[in-house]
């Protein structure tokens, strides 16, 4: 496992201390290793297109003509976006036959705009409709915890989170409509962040649901996440300075986002809370009614089924016995879904939205346990009534935040040695800096 961040293999960059070429060959050297979780985690490898572009990064750096401090650095690429000239399958073997894209997906070609390296195609669960990570057809990487015993890696950027935990690349590209980069951040022990959906172009990718997809990063650290986020939202990369724990003003949800917790989940999150407590944060616990709505926007499937079932309704007809049944059901929901179900549907979203901005308006964040469970075994997953359960639970506090059209992270919240869970720092559309700053401050201390 590696841990390095993007600012010190930048600085490693700048002073000679190692080359593009190095990294990139460091990072395919693991994604091989026959011991490790590189042949389930990657899709596809650009092994000798990464070579080419690390040998002309280390050129341009020579040269003083590096397009950014980051260029060289090997970033992987969730199998949702498009990359010139190859099959963009979204973890499915329905795509496998269309043609290979014409050209980079917006946030792809950003990345390479700042020299980053792209190394490969990342796993996922099949389409995105999923908050646990397994896929029929490609395999399923396991997680970082207790890697013997076989536990799920979170979903749907699944590939993308252990390629950061196991050191195969620096950064990933994931997407999140329900919490797919925050809940495999959070059960492989990195960082994951959702952005808020205005911010990043979604053209290029597979949709799941329109109305609350995100394309967001993984990395190793808040840091790392801000400078990717910047990339992709095409601004200039920020210096994040941690805002003083002292005064922090967090509210602490009761109302949905508390109900059944691992017990696990529970006694970190508290001890979370005491440790930004004892720092100086403000928290307070309070009741939000409006997430109970939620539940009942979603009772027929919601955005996801309806707008995943409009963009698949062919494609299923006539391949839906290669689909994975799991994703297949859930898309088939949205048959069912009329007109007027969804014109309610956006209605509801935005008197929801504009409530909870009032609701939210004297805190500064969101903080909640990422997910209310801890990363369940792959083997304990094979009946469909344990996964949907294991699913609901591992997607139910994140989507609270994709529903308000909110902005939120992941962090690592556990200790060496336990198993791994995440405190989501969460806020209203539009907060991206602020979270960014507050997290920053939070991630040294939420340990302790």
């Amino acid at each position: 496992m590696s841990n390095k961040t993007l600012a010190t293999l930048a600085d490693d960059l700048a002073n000679g201390r190692t080359s593009a070429r190095k990294l990139v060959e460091q990072c395919l050297a693991r994604i091989a290793d026959p011991a490790g979780e590189g042949q389930r985690a990657f899709m596809h490898v650009d092994r000798d297109a990464a070579l080419e572009a690390a040998d002309a990064m280390d050129g341009l750096r020579k040269a003083n003509a590096a397009p950014s401090p980051y260029a060289g650095i090997p970033v992987s690429i969730k199998d949702l976006f498009d990359i010139k000239g190859q099959v963009t399958r979204a973890g499915s073997r329905a795509l496998e036959d269309s043609p290979p894209a014409e050209a980079d997906a917006p946030v792809v070609a950003r990345l390479r705009a700042a020299g980053f390296v792209v190394i490969g195609r990342t796993n996922m669960t099949e389409f995105a409709y999923s908050g646990i990570g397994i896929n029929p057809h490609y395999g399923t990487p396991k997680g970082i915890w207790q890697r013997g015993a076989g536990h799920v890696p979170g979903g749907s950027s699944s590939g993308a989170a252990v390629s950061i935990a196991d050191g195969m690349a620096y950064g990933a590209l994931g997407t999140d409509t329900g919490g797919s980069c925050r809940i495999p951040a959070a059960y492989n022990g990195i960082v994951g962040y959702k952005p808020t959906q205005r911010r990043v172009p979604l053209e290029g990718g597979v949709p799941l649901s329109s109305s609350l997809d995100s394309f967001g990063p993984l990395a190793n650290s808040v840091a790392c996440c801000a400078t990717l986020d910047a990339v992709l939202a095409g601004d200039g990369i920020p210096a994040i300075r941690p805002r003083s724990i002292k005064g922090m003003r967090l509210a602490v949800p009761t109302t949905v986002a508390l109900d059944e917790l691992d017990e696990a989940v529970a006694k970190t999150f508290d001890r979370n809370l005491q440790a930004l407590s004892k720092a100086g944060a403000l928290i307070e616990h309070i009741e939000v009614p409006e997430f109970l709505d939620v539940g009942v926007m979603n009772a027929k499937g919601g955005f996801a089924a309806a707008e995943s079932f409009a963009w698949h309704r062919y494609l299923i007809t006539s391949k839906g016995n290669i689909y994975d049944p799991r994703v297949a059901v859930r898309i088939m929901r949205g048959e069912a879904i009329t007109a007027a179900d969804y014109i309610d549907l956006l209605g509801a979203r935005r008197s929801l939205i504009e409530r909870i901005a009032t609701r939210l308006a004297p805190y500064d964040a969101l903080v909640m346990p990422t997910t209310a469970n801890t990363p369940p075994r792959i083997a304990d997953l094979a009946d469909d009534k344990a996964f949907a359960a294991a699913n609901l639970r591992s997607l139910r506090n994140c989507t609270l935040i994709n529903m308000i059209d909110g902005c939120a992270i992941s962090l690592p919240a556990h200790r060496e040695g336990e198993v791994p869970v995440g405190f989501m720092v969460a806020a209203t559309g539009g907060s991206d800096r602020r979270i960014f700053e507050l997290a920053a401050a939070m991630e040294g201390t939420i340990r302790a």
